[in-house]
C-alpha cells in the first residue's frame, strides 16, 4: 500500500533523536493504538519478531514491558515506567534496552499526538543521559525499524478505517421498533478491538 506519511528523524540537540510521522487517522485511534497492549501487539516492532511478551500498567508510576524474540531465538527485552499520561495528547515514560551495558543508561521518551484536519501528527522525542548513548541508538539500525513498525500501524489504522465504513453502512441509522427487528433479524456478531460493533449478520 502507499503510505500517507513518511519518518522524519531528527537531532534536536546531541542528546535527542525525534522521529515524525503523519498518520491517516484520528487522534484518538492513534493513542489507542500506543496504549493498548492487543493493539501493541500487532504493529510495535519489527514484522519478522514476535513479541513474546507484552505488560503495560498504564499510570503514572506504572511499568511496561515487551520481549520481541527473533527467527534466530534471541530476545530484545525493552522496559519502562509511566512519567506522564494525557489521554489522548501525550505519554512520557523511560525507555531502556534491557541488556548488558545499556541498562544502565535509561532515556526519557516524550510521546505527543496533534490531530491536524482529521489526521495526526505522532511525534517521539527521545532524550539521552549521554551523547554516546544517542549516537548508538541511531546506529542501532533505529531508523528502518521504525520505518517498519510505524508502517505497520498505518496498516492497523486502515483495518479501522474499513471497519468503520462497514458499521456506518450495515448498522440501522435509527432506533428500530420491536416491529421492524422481528422483520429483519439484525444482530451484532463482533466487535472490533477498538470496542465498537462493526459488522452485523443477518439470520434465518
Amino acid at each position: 500500500m502507499k503510505y500517507t506519511g513518511t519518518l522524519q528523524v531528527t537531532t534536536p540537540s546531541d542528546r535527542e533523536i525525534r522521529l515524525t510521522r503523519v498518520f491517516d487517522a484520528p487522534r484518538r485511534l492513534v493513542f489507542q493504538a500506543l496504549s493498548k497492549p492487543a493493539l501493541i501487539r500487532r504493529w510495535w516492532g519489527l514484522k519478522s519478531l514476535v513479541m513474546t511478551v507484552c505488560e503495560m500498567d498504564l499510570r503514572v508510576g506504572g511499568s511496561w514491558r515487551f520481549v520481541l524474540r527473533d527467527p534466530d531465538g534471541q530476545e530484545h527485552p525493552f522496559k519502562g515506567v509511566y512519567k506522564e499520561i494525557v489521554a489522548p495528547e501525550r505519554i512520557i515514560q523511560t525507555f531502556i534496552y534491557d541488556v548488558e551495558g545499556i541498562r544502565d543508561h535509561p532515556a526519557i521518551e516524550t510521546l505527543t499526538l496533534e490531530e491536524q484536519d482529521g489526521r495526526t501528527v505522532f511525534t517521539s522525542t527521545v532524550l539521552h543521559e549521554l551523547k554516546e548513548a544517542r549516537d548508538g541508538h541511531l546506529a542501532s539500525g533505529m531508523e528502518p525499524g521504525a520505518t517498519e513498525s510505524y508502517n505497520r500501524l498505518e496498516d492497523l489504522m486502515c483495518e479501522v478505517d474499513v471497519a468503520r465504513e462497514v458499521q456506518a453502512r450495515l448498522l440501522p441509522r435509527t432506533r428500530p421498533t420491536a416491529r421492524s427487528l422481528r422483520r429483519s433479524c439484525w444482530r451484532p456478531s463482533w466487535q472490533t478491538s477498538f470496542g465498537f460493533q462493526a459488522v452485523c449478520n443477518r439470520t434465518t
